[in-house]
C-alpha cells in the first residue's frame, strides 16, 4: 500500500519464525529491508518521516508458556525506538506510530471499549502492550514526540502464521485433525481482515490527530465456536470435527470496541469472514 502511494519504506525485520518468505518487495523500487531486532538498533535511517512499529511477539499462549521475549520485543523494543527519535534534533524527529491491540483493554461483558476507558489487561502479551503504550505517551508527554496508537481487533488473512486461530484450524483440519477449542467455545472477538486493518493504519497516519488514540475493528463478533464451524465448513470437513481442550489461564470472555472515531475518518470494513474463507 505504501509503495504503489510513492512511499519509500525501511523495513526493519528480524525475520523470526513468524515471517513470510514468499513476499516479493525486494524487488521493488523504493524498498529497503534491514534484518535487525528493534531492540539492537543503533540509529534510525536518515530522512525517516514516520516510524511505524508493527515489531511484536503477539501470541498469548506462547506469552503464558514464557514472557521474556515478549518484555523484550514488545516492551524494550519499544523503549529503544522511542530514545533513538528523542535522541534526534526536535525538527527532525519522525512521527511514532504505535501499533497496538485491543486486548490491552482487557474484556468486556456488554458494550464496547472507547479510547478513553482504562487498561486492563490479562495476559502477559496484552500487559507487554499496554505497557508499551504508556512508554509511548510518557515520552511523548516529557519529551515532545509526536505519536498515533492504534488499538485492532483480532486479524484474520493470508500468509498468517499456524500458531493464529483460523490457519491452526485448517492447518490441523489438512492434517485429517480435529480442530482444538478452548472451553467450552464461547470467548467472542471481534474479526478484521489484515488489508483492511493496514488501511486503517495508514488512514490514521495521513489523517489522524498526534497524540491520539484509534480503535480499529470491523464489529464483525462471532465466538469462538461459530468462527470454527465456519472455518471447518470452508474446507470441507464437517462443522463438528472439533473437540474442546482444558481453557487457557485467564482466557478473556470478550472484546469489543468502538470504532467510530477512526470511521470518522472515512475508513470503513470492506471484507468479512465469510468472504475470506469462500476465497480459501
Amino acid at each position: 500500500m505504501a509503495l504503489k502511494r510513492s512511499y519509500k519504506v525501511v523495513n526493519v525485520d528480524k525475520v523470526t519464525y513468524a515471517a513470510r518468505k514468499d513476499l516479493d518487495f525486494d524487488t521493488r523500487p523504493g524498498y529497503m529491508l534491514i534484518k535487525k531486532d528493534i531492540c539492537d538498533l543503533t540509529s534510525l535511517p536518515d530522512k525517516v518521516e514516520c516510524v511505524v512499529n508493527f515489531a511484536a511477539e503477539s501470541h498469548v499462549d506462547n506469552s503464558i508458556r514464557g514472557s521474556s521475549k515478549f518484555m523484550q520485543s514488545n516492551t524494550h523494543g519499544v523503549y529503544n525506538l522511542l530514545e533513538l527519535v528523542r535522541r534526534m534534533e526536535p525538527a527532525k524527529r519522525p512521527l511514532f506510530i504505535q501499533i497496538s491491540t485491543d486486548e490491552v483493554y482487557g474484556d468486556i461483558i456488554h458494550g464496547s471499549f472507547r479510547e478513553t476507558d482504562p487498561l486492563k489487561p490479562s495476559n502477559p502479551y496484552s500487559a507487554t502492550k499496554a505497557a508499551a503504550e504508556e512508554l509511548v505517551m510518557g515520552w511523548g508527554r516529557t519529551h515532545g514526540i509526536r505519536y498515533k496508537i492504534t488499538r485492532s481487533s483480532n486479524n484474520y488473512g493470508p500468509g498468517q502464521s499456524n500458531e493464529k486461530f483460523i490457519p491452526n484450524i485448517i492447518m490441523h483440519a489438512n492434517r485429517g485433525e480435529k480442530a482444538r477449542v478452548y472451553g467450552k467455545g464461547l470467548n467472542s472477538r471481534e474479526w478484521t481482515y489484515a488489508a483492511d486493518n493496514c488501511a486503517a493504519i495508514f488512514l490514521v497516519m495521513e489523517k489522524g490527530k498526534d497524540n491520539e488514540i484509534y480503535n480499529i475493528s470491523s464489529s464483525e463478533e462471532l465466538t469462538n465456536l461459530e468462527v470454527v464451524k465456519k472455518v471447518l465448513k470452508a474446507v470441507g470437513k464437517p462443522t463438528d470435527f472439533f473437540e474442546f481442550v482444558a481453557d487457557r489461564p485467564g482466557h478473556d470472555v470478550r472484546y469489543s470496541v468502538n470504532s467510530t472515531k477512526i470511521a470518522s475518518l472515512g475508513w470503513k470494513p470492506s471484507i468479512i469472514l465469510d468472504m475470506y474463507l469462500a476465497s480459501l
